[in-house]
């Protein structure tokens, strides 16, 4: 996944996330943050049910 792929996933999950703050990370640290928000994401989910 490119670098502005992770960056617009992000931004799909946490819409405080501004695009030109995450540009200054590398791939690596935003795929890193990627999986931590995916991860609370399905947890929240699982809270909801």
């Amino acid at each position: 996944m490119s670098k502005r792929e992770l960056i617009d996933y992000i931004c799909e999950i946490n819409r405080g996330a501004k695009p030109e703050f995450l540009a200054r990370f590398s791939e690596e640290d935003l795929n890193t943050y990627l999986e931590h928000l995916m991860e609370l994401d399905l947890e929240e989910l699982a809270v909801c049910s």
